[in-house]
Formats: C-alpha cells, sequence, structure tokens
C-alpha cells in the first residue's frame, strides 16, 4: 500500500503531503490486512505484534495492569516536568514553593496531587502487576528475565516514590526521610559510608534534598524508561502473554488470533481512559498531604518511615536492627530473583494459583498468616525476651538470629505440613509459602501504620488518632 491510499483532509496539495508523510496507511482500516499494516507502520509495532492470541484479551488475566503502569509513568513525567517550574531543591525555598504552588499557580494543587497519588498508585499497580505475573505462572520460561526486568522496575518504583517522598520539605518527608535512610545503617562495614553518601553528610539537609532531587528527576526516570522500554519489548519477543485457561483445561497448540488494532488497542485505550478519569477525580477530592515545615529539632512521635517501608519498621522492633533491615529483606528479595529458576514441575502457566489445589492452598495460607502474625506479634510484645533470657549473648544473636531460626523453623513446617495434608507439587507449596509470607507482611505493615502510636505502643487505632492530637 503507498503513502498516497492515505485519507488526507480535503485541501491544497502541501497539506496532502504533509498528511501522508505522518499517516502512512488509512486511519480508519476496513480490512485485517489493513490494519496489520498499520501496526507494522506504527509505533505499536514496539508494543504489540500485528496479531494476538484471542484468549489473552480477556480482561481478568492482566487486568491491564501493565498497561495502567505505562499510563501512570506518562502522568508522572508530564505533571513532574510541569512541577519543577516551580520549584527550586532548597531547603529555605522548597516549602515555601509548595506554599505557593497550593496557593497562587493556576491549578498547582490539582497538578501536585496529581502527581503525588499517581506515585502511590504506580507503586501499587506495579507490584499487583509481579502478583499477577506470578499467580498465573507469568515467570516461567522463556520468561525468566522478563521477571527479573519487572523486579528491577518494582525497585525503581520504590526508589522514585522515596527520593520524591522528601522534596516538600515538610515534617513528615523529613523524620519518614530520616527514619527510612536510618535502615542503611546497619548494612555491616559500609552502612554507615553509604548513609552518609545518600544524606550529603551525617544527617538530612540541604544536600540530601539536591541529592534526591537529581535522583528524582533524571537518573531514575531515565532508568525507569530504559527497563520499561527494554521489559515491553521481551514481553512481545517471548511469545507476548500467557495465554489463560482453566485448572483441568489442557494447552492449546492452535490458538485463534485477531488483529491487535482494534481489538487489543482499543482496549488499552478505553482502560487508560477510565483510569485517568477517576486518578483525576481522586485528585481533585482528595489533596496530597503537606505537614508544617520541616524542624529538625522537633521529631513527631512516633516517627515512621514511608508506608511502604513500615512493614520493616514493623520487623526493627522485633528482630535486631542487622536482622530486621539487612538479612529478612535480602533474603526475600533473593528470593524472588531465582524464583523462576526454581520450580522445575511447574506445567500450569496460565492457571491462575496453579490448581485448584493450589486455591484452596492459598486460602489456608492466608488465613494462617492473618492468624500466626498478629499472634506472634503480641507474644514478642508481652511474653518473648530473648534478650533477656539470653544475656550472655549478643543481641543480635540472641534477639536476631536464634529469632531468625525459629522463624526459619516455622516457614519449613509449614511447608512440610501444605505438602503432606495437601500431597501437593513443589510448585503449589512454594505458592503458599509466598502467599502466607506476603500475607504476614502486609499484617506487619497494616499494624506499623494504624496500630502504633507514641512510642511505637502497640495501640488500637482509635487510641492512636486520640494520643496524636493531645497537645
Amino acid at each position: 500500500m503507498s503513502q498516497l491510499d492515505s485519507k488526507p483532509p480535503a485541501g491544497n496539495e502541501f497539506s496532502r503531503r504533509v498528511w501522508t508523510s505522518i499517516f502512512r496507511n488509512p486511519l480508519s482500516p476496513e480490512t485485517d490486512r489493513d490494519r496489520k499494516l498499520l501496526v507494522l507502520d506504527s509505533l505499536i509495532l514496539h508494543l504489540h505484534p500485528s496479531t494476538v492470541p484471542e484468549k489473552t484479551l480477556r480482561f481478568t488475566l492482566t487486568w491491564g495492569l501493565g498497561g495502567l503502569a505505562a499510563v501512570l509513568t506518562i502522568v508522572l513525567l508530564v505533571t513532574g516536568v510541569l512541577l519543577m517550574f516551580t520549584y527550586t531543591p532548597a531547603p529555605e525555598q522548597a516549602y515555601n514553593d509548595m506554599l505557593t504552588l497550593q496557593t497562587q499557580v493556576w491549578f498547582g494543587q490539582l497538578v501536585r496531587n496529581l502527581h503525588h497519588w499517581s506515585g502511590n498508585a504506580m507503586l501499587v499497580v506495579v507490584f499487583l502487576h509481579m502478583l499477577r505475573v506470578f499467580f498465573t505462572g507469568g515467570f516461567r520460561q522463556p520468561r525468566q528475565f522478563n521477571w527479573i526486568l519487572g523486579l528491577t522496575l518494582l525497585f525503581l518504583t520504590v526508589a522514585a516514590n522515596f527520593t520524591g517522598y522528601l522534596l516538600p520539605w515538610d515534617q513528615l518527608a523529613y523524620w519518614a526521610i530520616t527514619v527510612g535512610t536510618g535502615l542503611v545503617e546497619y548494612i555491616p562495614g559500609v552502612g554507615r559510608w553509604i548513609q552518609t553518601v545518600i544524606l550529603g553528610g551525617p544527617e538530612v539537609g540541604a544536600a540530601t534534598l539536591l541529592n534526591f532531587y537529581s535522583l528524582h528527576i533524571a537518573l531514575i526516570p531515565l532508568g525507569l524508561m530504559a527497563i520499561m522500554s527494554f521489559h515491553f519489548w521481551r514481553v512481545r519477543k517471548d511469545g507476548g502473554v500467557v495465554t489463560p485457561r482453566g485448572p483441568d483445561e489442557p494447552v492449546e497448540t492452535k490458538l485463534k488470533r485477531v488483529v491487535t488494532i482494534p481489538n487489543l488497542v482499543l482496549r488499552e485505550l478505553t482502560v487508560g481512559l477510565v483510569f485517568i478519569a477517576a486518578l483525576l477525580l481522586f485528585s481533585m477530592l482528595v489533596d496530597a498531604p503537606l505537614e508544617a515545615l520541616a524542624n529538625p529539632d522537633r521529631s513527631p512521635n512516633p516517627a515512621k518511615a514511608p508506608w511502604y517501608f513500615m512493614g520493616i519498621q514493623e520487623l526493627l522492633l522485633h528482630f535486631h536492627p542487622f536482622i530486621a533491615a539487612l538479612v529478612i529483606p535480602g533474603l526475600a528479595i533473593g528470593a524472588l530473583f531465582i524464583l523462576p529458576y526454581l520450580d522445575p514441575d511447574l506445567d500450569s502457566a496460565g492457571v491462575w494459583f496453579r490448581s485448584v489445589k493450589g486455591r484452596r492452598m492459598g486460602w489456608v495460607a492466608v488465613a494462617l498468616a492473618l492468624l500466626i502474625t498478629p499472634l506472634l506479634i503480641v507474644a514478642d510484645e508481652v511474653l518473648l525476651d530473648f534478650a533477656g533470657w539470653l544475656p550472655s549473648l549478643p543481641t543480635v544473636i540472641s534477639n536476631g538470629l536464634v529469632s531468625l531460626a525459629l522463624l526459619g523453623l516455622l516457614l519449613i513446617g509449614f511447608y512440610d505440613q501444605m505438602k503432606r495434608r495437601f500431597a501437593a507439587t513443589n510448585c503449589e507449596t512454594v505458592q503458599a509459602t509466598f502467599i502466607f509470607l506476603l500475607v504476614a507482611f502486609f499484617v506487619l505493615t497494616v499494624i506499623g501504620i494504624w496500630f502504633r502510636g507514641p512510642g511505637m505502643t502497640l495501640m488500637w487505632p482509635w487510641d492512636v488518632a486520640a494520643a496524636l492530637v493531645e497537645p
């Protein structure tokens, strides 16, 4: 099909040339052949093949999460650039710029709200996308490396949120970053040095704000865009997303395929527009938080890390800092990275939760995690005292390695009992253990956010609220 086959608007020869230089094929193709050519001659080629299996169009397979992450990235880039016009990364000016943005700049508050809530939403969306890939077996051969790329994007998203958290320079941001960067100090040998490099000095200050601003607007976005592009390309080269099927449904060797335009692109456009509308409405109704100007001499009680680090901060109350801030997160991250190269018995790609048995095991894991995790937290608050029971040992052993070993025995017992009682495969049991740990961490995060009052005392949420409003 030549360029002249496009349908330019009525006008002179010059306008026709401009139109055909941009649109090489009809924008309203009438045949599947024209639709395939429209994909091949456009940017969509880099994201999708000309045809896709019809079954993969089911919304309940992907929930549009990968596309929503891309949409949120664009929203963050656009709103971030707009915010740069009114922001100065200096302690004496940053907070005043926030006030100016909210009161004197047209739609300034809305732009900040969009940027803030989009950042939080992207963290949730990328995490849910990872869970979707895990629970549908989309990380197995030949998609192992793309799972690694996805995890890298998740950690970059966390880094983007963390570096942006400080920029308003209010009390909430200042002390959340102080607590968050304090976790780095527990890395043996180099922890204090790394913390000093991140902060640009011994504590959060002007150099920290400039460092975080540079990372937030330059290095992290570049990394996100580069790896995200590679990630999308690998999805296509690895055969696209997994094909959904029921637990007892055999693998189809010959799938019915449909053209990408309009079948896939129209769905993506619809989901994206609906999500943007919902995000815009939420940003109009709920303002991004902004507390009083940061005061290094007045620490809030309690001083909490950002919400996505509250699970780790809760662990610090129960384990030695080295174990809570480094060993446990390190083991969890390492397990996620090697996960696609394990489970050789996985033959259920595309089946949600592996099998009917896997789903039952998942519900059991959820129930046990919801029961055991709060009981262990309360027991540690009122009964357990390994440091006092083993005074001759260093606390890293008595309140660290001993506690970690007992937790490991609990997980081994859980894995063994689930495998035996359900006569499950290794894959199904690994999934149940993953769910157990995931829900346990969720419980830790909820308790850290809503059940910790002044002095990080364990309290009911209404008591926490009452304590925080007291003068």
